[in-house]
């Protein structure tokens, strides 16, 4: 893949993080928090409407799930348009790094919460996010 794509792929990979961002902020809100409370429910296959937010430590821990992740996302869009073109690899890595260690440490903790079907769909989440960025770019980065 060149720098280009790999540039790229970093917006997607951060759009894909941050889109869950609002949803599981929206689930904060008792009037909002239908889209949180469904996507857990999905992650925690069958869909069984066996979640619930009906605690507030749930939507608090919403609350901050989303931050972080929209954070994250903005987070890898900013390195894509500022930094990327002046150290590619070192972006790269980074975001490689972060994000293997959000599927090693989500997995487990899913599947030691009884919901491993969340560590499949974070096998999905992970081949997409990465994408082409598991190689390095084939050609010479120039700064734009």
């Amino acid at each position: 893949m060149s720098h280009k794509f790999h540039r790229f792929w970093l917006k997607i990979t951060a759009v894909i993080i941050g889109s869950f961002g609002p949803v599981f902020f929206l689930g904060s809100m008792a009037a909002t928090l239908e889209p949180a409370r469904l996507s857990l429910d999905i992650l925690s296959w069958p869909v069984d409407g066996a979640t619930t937010y009906a605690s507030p430590d749930t939507r608090f821990l919403s609350a901050l799930t989303g931050g972080f992740l929209l954070g994250w996302g903005v987070l890898i869009w900013g390195l894509s348009a500022r930094v990327y073109d002046l150290a590619p690899e070192p972006v790269r890595k980074a975001v490689l790094t972060s994000i293997l260690a959000w599927f090693v440490l989500d997995s487990a903790g899913s599947i030691a919460s009884g919901n491993s079907s969340n560590a499949l769909f974070n096998i999905i989440v992970l081949f997409v996010a990465v994408g082409p960025l598991w190689r390095p770019a084939r050609d010479v980065a120039r700064p734009a």
